[in-house]
């Protein structure tokens, strides 16, 4: 595991909109100039970009104390009926944690697959022995970067909070991405400070207090029906109450990551720091 910096850290998921030229170096340059601390660098198209581009961003990150994470590609599904499918789901976390190790990240976050037409207990079977495989070659490589499952908001998808756990608990190796909003958009609820707290209280029961001192978290508003998520939103046009998972998170003494995926990127991450400043 990789220390995390004490409290919590909030940054944007990509490219900050302010940003001009769009572009991860340029947006470290933003980050730091708008007051926020830490960028997820979004691979979510496919892992391009070169290792000259990698060592600058690496040395500008250090410069003005940014810390980063790498989204793998969405096209990950380690429980694909085909196994061409899970080879290259494979291959894509390997290419994305060799990237991000490039590029001084300190985890890659990413999303497991989907049920199809699997059992629960089978899809976590074959996503463990996958995970297994990669770990094994990122060990070899003395890859030092943390593989983050992230919680995922359709129910089509494997990624509850307890499949997550679960998993994070037999891989040692590897730790949680906590998507809040997807929880809440998923079960319906998770969407009160004590309800916060019954999450952070299961991830310390399950992972360790270790866990919880280098967290990655994922936020934004979201719109959800019988399905789960539907698409994400503002977190002031949602019904997500942030400023009590605000208050769950300092209360619990929470420290890593917070990375926002708002439509209004930097705007919301700036409100979130602000209110975390301010919390009691």
């Amino acid at each position: 595991m990789t220390p995390a910096s004490k409290n919590l850290l909030f940054g944007t998921a990509g490219v900050p909109q302010s940003t001009s030229p769009q572009s991860t170096l340029a947006a470290i340059q933003e980050i730091s100039q708008l007051g926020l601390d830490c960028l997820e660098i979004e691979f979510v198209k496919g892992v391009k970009m070169g290792s000259d581009t990698c060592q600058k961003i690496r040395k500008r990150a250090e410069e003005l104390t940014v810390s980063l994470s790498v989204h793998a590609p969405y096209y990950v599904n380690l429980n694909s009926a085909e196994q061409g499918k899970r080879l290259s789901s494979q291959e894509r976390l390997l290419s994305s944690a060799r990237m991000a190790e490039m590029c001084g990240a300190k985890s890659v976050v990413f999303h497991c697959g989907y049920y199809g037409r699997s059992s629960p207990e089978e899809t976590n079977d074959t996503i463990k022995n996958g995970l297994k495989e990669v770990i094994s070659i990122l060990r070899s490589e003395r890859n030092p970067v943390t593989l983050r499952p992230e919680t995922m908001g359709k129910k089509t998808q494997f990624g509850s909070l307890e499949e997550i756990l679960f998993l994070c608990r037999d891989l040692e190796e590897i730790l949680p991405c906590i998507d809040f909003s997807h929880i809440h958009a998923r079960e319906g609820k998770m969407n009160s400070y004590s309800e916060f707290n019954r999450i952070l209280k299961k991830i310390e029961k399950k992972l360790g207090n270790a866990a919880m001192k280098n967290m990655h978290i994922h936020i934004s508003g979201i719109e959800y029906g019988n399905i789960g998520e539907i698409k994400h939103l503002p977190l002031n046009e949602s019904d997500f109450r942030f400023d009590e998972w605000v208050q769950a998170l300092k209360d619990y003494g929470v420290e890593g990551m917070v990375i926002c995926e708002s439509p209004n990127l930097e705007q919301d991450a700036l409100m979130l720091k602000k209110l975390y400043a301010i919390s009691k």
